[in-house]
């Protein structure tokens, strides 16, 4: 890979996991550029999760944290990821271990000749409920919005730095992915898509799935249609 590489993981309570999934990162990612630089975004976790990410930055130049005083949704942790990133190509993934930063060259391999690269989970490895309220949501996102990206809140995605910069996303929500792909649709940013890996989370909740997130991303699904339509 030519381009320089930013790499950002967004975390909320995963002092079990954060570590592995940094060191993974670590050790991979001096194969494929030169140039990288890691950021964990703790998203006021109420556990270790940000001392043990301290600690990280301090043993590696490469890693640097942010943290959010308090919890402030997904969408505002990827929000300060993107603005953190100051190299050329900006990927994420979640820092629960549920993604294998070792199929990033899948997405690589194609961003030469889009803008974004969206990656999609070949066998989800998550619960029913989750898996039926994702077909919700893409229905709606297709109705709405014209949206057919396979696997819109896949988090294993990689963009070119001036897109990010160009499309003015707003949600501080769980939307922020299908945010971004409206947007860069509307914008006519190419969008190209890769089968990836995921796995059952080992360690830790999951906390995509409460209610209270669930109706707040649907709100603001409404609110972004309104503003656009």
């Amino acid at each position: 890979m030519k381009e320089s590489l930013s790499v950002f993981f967004p975390a909320f309570n995963e002092e079990e996991n954060i570590e592995l999934v940094v060191k993974r990162a670590l050790e991979f990612l001096p194969s494929i550029t030169k140039h990288y630089e890691i950021i964990i975004i703790d998203d006021g976790s109420q556990d270790k999760t940000g001392e043990i990410a301290d600690l990280l930055s301090r043993e590696y130049k490469e890693v640097s944290v942010v943290h959010h005083s308090s919890n402030c949704g997904y969408g505002a942790a990827l929000q300060t990821g993107f603005k953190m990133a100051k190299n050329d190509l900006i990927f994420f993934t979640d820092g629960d271990g549920q993604f294998n930063i070792k199929e990033l060259p899948k997405l690589a391999s194609l961003i030469e000749n889009a803008d974004i690269i969206c990656g999609y989970r070949i066998k989800r490895a998550d619960s029913l409920f989750r898996k039926v309220n994702a077909k919700l949501y893409h229905l709606l996102l297709r109705i709405f919005f014209n949206l057919k990206i396979t696997d819109i809140d896949c988090a294993f995605k990689l963009f070119k730095r001036e897109v990010i910069q160009n499309l003015g996303f707003e949600s501080s929500s769980a939307l922020i992915n299908a945010e971004i792909l409206i947007l860069a649709q509307k914008k006519s940013y190419t969008i190209k898509e890769v089968g990836v890996s995921h796995y059952p989370r080992v360690k830790g909740k999951q906390t995509g799935a409460k209610p209270t997130v669930i109706l707040r991303t649907f709100i603001e699904l409404f609110k972004l249609w309104r503003k656009l339509k």
